[in-house]
């Protein structure tokens, strides 16, 4: 456990953790709001996907150029600003959820600001990480403890969120989380940080971002990872946009039901990221990542099949602990063979491949919900997560073989 909990020896990353998984439990406050708010409004499970896809599209679009400021300018004062952005915008929703001046598709454009400043923050809190944590050896710890807090938030959040819309309303949920962004802020202000000088860059930002591309490409465990990482982001994150249906139609519950749903999930999560975090070497990520792809394939065909209350909270953290080991196994090789100096824009596309993916996956699941339901939808969405596992399986030996190269170079074992 000690070992576990190596990226607690830098206070920059003990500031951080304290911080950001309070801000993160109030994202996730507002992320359910968001989506109970469309869906009592409007009843409609394309909405639904809709909100999903707008709060996380611009990820996709707009990630490259997040990832080139990442690269370009001072991380810290760039984090600062994002917070204090994403505060605002939830304090002016909660505002205008007060009001009761909105409806479903006002709740869809301000989910869509959300997304424009995610498309900068999640590169940057990603690149910024080596910076809080300088040591190598406790990176992955680090990457470990930064999913942890993702599932902390995903675990509390709903729970809280479910009861206070059964008591209160959308806009308190959305006032707790501007609040939450307050300690965030506070603990990167504080930080002190040894910013690594930048070369000046002299070429034109496209050609940077097209720089980023190559340097992806021909490093062969990013091109084999991330296409990966996309399948399952498209394939498993839509059940969760389509959960309120889950909680309401299938399992005849209202509010608090959908955060107990949610928070299922969360618990697998955690143990999954906990259970990485504990590990005392990265050697093994690769054939975790095929297990866990596998698994949260095949735990979410039977959860789109099942109606028993109990068995859903059996299966969803199972395909909770499945998607985080992807995402935190694909994020921790990363961080570690990645030069810094590219950094920011590869992490812009692990963000693509992750987040980026979701929104397009929440639509395309809205969409064909619509047309033949909700279970059979996320019946296919297993399938086909299960068909990228064997595709990934195929190409495991190539991937051990240039994993290996770029730990011998770096280190990390002997030759």
């Amino acid at each position: 456990m000690k070992h576990s909990l190596r990226a607690f020896r830098h206070p920059n990353f003990r500031l951080f953790f304290a911080g950001q998984t309070v801000s993160l439990i109030g994202t996730w406050i507002h992320t359910m709001a968001m989506s109970w708010m469309v869906y009592r409004l409007s009843g409609s499970a394309l909405l639904l996907g809709l909100t999903g896809f707008a709060s996380l599209a611009p990820i996709f679009f707009f990630g490259p150029l997040g990832g080139l400021l990442a690269d370009r300018v001072n991380r810290q004062k760039l984090l600062i600003l994002t917070q204090v952005l994403a505060g605002i915008q939830a304090i002016v929703m909660a505002a205008l959820a007060y009001a009761e001046l909105l409806n479903a598709w006002h709740v869809i454009a301000l989910a869509g600001v959300i997304g424009v400043i995610q498309a900068a923050d999640t590169p940057l809190r990603q690149s910024f990480l080596p910076e809080m944590v300088p040591s190598r050896e406790d990176l992955p710890s680090a990457v470990a403890f930064s999913a942890f807090m993702q599932q902390a938030g995903r675990l509390i959040g709903p729970t809280i969120a479910g009861l206070l819309l059964a008591t209160w309303s959308e806009a308190v949920c959305f006032l707790v989380n501007g609040l939450s962004k307050i300690g965030v802020i506070v603990a990167i202000v504080v930080m002190h940080i040894d910013e690594k000088p930048r070369a000046r860059r002299k070429s034109h930002w496209a050609s940077e971002i097209t720089d980023g591309l190559r340097y992806a490409w021909h490093t062969v465990p990013v091109r084999i990872l991330l296409p990966t990482l996309a399948a399952v982001s498209f394939m498993i994150a839509p059940y969760q946009s389509l959960m309120p249906i889950f909680a309401a139609e299938i399992f005849h519950g209202g509010a608090d039901t959908l955060g107990y749903l949610m928070a299922a999930a969360g618990v697998g999560g955690a143990i999954s990221v906990l259970a990485l975090a504990s590990r005392r070497e990265v050697r093994g990520l690769a054939r975790i990542i095929l297990i866990a792809t596998m698994t949260a394939g095949l735990a979410l065909i039977a959860f789109s099949q099942t109606r028993w209350y109990w068995l859903a909270m059996i299966l969803l953290p199972l395909i909770g602990a499945g998607m985080l080991a992807v995402i935190t196994g694909t994020s921790t090789i990363l961080q570690i063979i990645v030069d810094d100096e590219k950094r920011g824009r590869v992490m812009s596309l692990f963000s693509m491949s992750f987040l980026g993916m979701v929104p397009m996956g929440n639509l395309a699941a809205g969409v064909v919900a619509d047309i033949i339901g909700a279970t059979t939808t996320l019946a296919l969405c297993g399938v086909c997560c299960v068909a990228s596992g064997l595709i990934y399986w195929l190409k495991l030996g190539e991937l051990r073989t240039h994993m290996r190269a770029h730990y011998v170079r770096l280190g990390i074992i002997r030759e």
